[in-house]
């Protein structure tokens, strides 16, 4: 018996000793890789990178980071599951702003099945009924401009953004009677949403009592929305209407305030990457007028000669030439820098040069998709905006289109639900603009917007000045 034990001991401590761990990023004792992040994450990544290889970690104090680079070594952060790598740990920041009961307030099996009824809210059939809304809205936003000027357009976008987003997701009472009352609220939430806030969410500064204080009296006005609707035994055609008639697998339906919660969540969501996005999309076609700009607006042409002013689910997803051109203003520039995962169990990677490590339990796991959709082995002249990559007959395209290339809407278990409703709404409104308006750059010459690194989304630096003329395209 003796023996067994000691064979059994030299095993396992073979198979210790034969772990090989992430190499630590020289940094300045205990506080180095605060320093580090107070620098920037990009800037820590973009130093590490070259000297480490793919992966990495960083000390935090008592904890660690460790960073995966590239589409070789995601595969277990994207689809391991919830009980193997969590998101629960590490977004936990995000509970005062979304609420009790909701998100990363619930366990993973919760979570799942509210995120299930998010997903039902963005089916086909209900994407469909969404366009009318978005047209709609997007007509009447515009309908207020005059016949030339100039705009701020991250600004205009964002404004528009959030009108049909509330109108899809809200709801109809929200847009049309409540909506200035709901625009502060949701102000409140984001100004509350910092880096500090991230460390310490529940640290009493004045953006945090505004944010808290917007939070309860959101979860007031929507309390009063959704009895008006029981009392009056009404149905809307919204997200809202969803989450009011969802239940959960124990029969019981979601509380007045989980229903608030996760329509904060996915207003988060989806107002801050379709904001930035349609920015970066339009700029950069106007910064490429005789090619990019040139074929989305020949698309626009072809398409009216079959359809007329037509536009419906199936006529916008199937405009390619603006899907590619948003797609590739997301591979450039997508919202988060960063996202994160609690390992709760230990898991190997290998590089594409073949070297294996083993990511212990405990450490926070970080994907960038800003550093990967740059890495030149993946995407030849990765700095290029070049949304004909995509093309399969480009030779600029994502090298052998391994999985994980684009992680612009995440990837895996918890690749982002609202994706085509983002591209539906994004390419909603760059269709109307491309039919109706011709558009230029004000901004300094050779100045393109630069982003915003800073930020908790990432969107361009003001000024993103441009110049509209009201035109008909024919």
């Amino acid at each position: 018996a003796g023996l067994a034990v000691w064979v059994l001991f030299a095993l396992v401590a073979n198979l210790t000793w034969r772990r090989k761990y992430p190499p630590v990023v020289a940094l300045m004792p205990v506080i180095g890789g605060f320093l580090g992040f107070i620098k920037g994450p990009l800037n820590l990544m973009m130093d590490a990178y070259p000297k480490y290889g793919s992966v990495f970690t960083v000390p935090l104090a008592h904890k660690r980071m460790t960073f995966l680079l590239g589409p070789e070594v995601v595969f277990n952060f994207f689809k391991a599951k919830d009980t193997a790598m969590s998101q629960k740990e590490v977004y936990e920041f995000n509970v005062p702003t979304f609420g009790k009961g909701v998100v990363f307030d619930v366990d993973h099996l919760v979570r799942r099945e509210q995120f299930q009824f998010f997903a039902d809210s963005l089916k086909p059939n209900r994407l469909r009924e969404y366009v009318g809304m978005m047209i709609k809205e997007t007509e009447m936003y515009f309908s207020e401009w005059g016949d030339e000027g100039e705009v701020e357009l991250v600004e205009k976008l964002s404004e528009l953004i959030i009108l049909t987003a509330s109108r899809c997701l809200l709801g109809r009472e929200v847009r049309e009677e409540l909506f200035k009352e709901v625009y502060e609220y949701f102000h409140h939430l984001d100004m509350g949403m910092m880096p500090i806030s991230v460390l310490l969410p529940y640290l009493p500064i004045p953006a945090h009592r505004r944010r808290d204080k917007a939070r309860a009296e959101m979860a007031a006005l929507f309390a009063k929305v959704i009895q008006r609707r029981r009392s009056e035994g009404r149905r809307e055609d919204d997200v809202l209407q969803t989450f009011m008639d969802a239940k959960y697998k124990t029969g019981k339906s979601m509380t007045e305030d989980e229903i608030t919660g996760m329509l904060i969540a996915a207003l988060f969501a989806g107002q801050h990457t379709s904001s930035v996005t349609s920015t970066w999309t339009g700029l950069y076609m106007m910064a490429n007028k005789e090619k990019d700009w040139a074929d989305c607006v020949a698309e626009q042409r072809k398409v009216m000669a079959e359809h007329g002013d037509k536009l419906d689910y199936d006529i916008i997803m199937g405009m390619d030439c603006l899907h590619r051109n948003m797609t590739e203003a997301l591979r450039l520039h997508p919202p988060l820098l960063m996202l994160l995962r609690y390992a709760r169990q230990e898991f190997s990677v290998k590089t594409k040069e073949g070297k294996e490590y083993t990511i212990p339990k405990g450490d926070i796991v970080a994907v960038s998709p800003t550093f990967a959709h740059r890495l030149d082995h993946v995407y030849p002249e990765p700095d290029k905006f070049n949304p004909d990559r995509y093309l399969d007959t480009n030779p600029g395209g994502p090298q052998g289109k391994a999985p994980f290339h684009f992680i612009g809407f995440g990837g895996g278990n918890h690749r982002c639900m609202g994706e085509t409703f983002a591209y539906m709404q994004v390419k909603t409104i760059w269709s109307y603009l491309l039919r109706n308006f011709e558009f230029e750059l004000a901004t300094p010459p050779g100045q393109f917007p630069q982003p915003d690194y800073d930020s908790m989304v990432i969107g361009p630096k003001r000024p993103t000045t441009v110049r509209f003329k009201r035109r008909k395209l024919s």
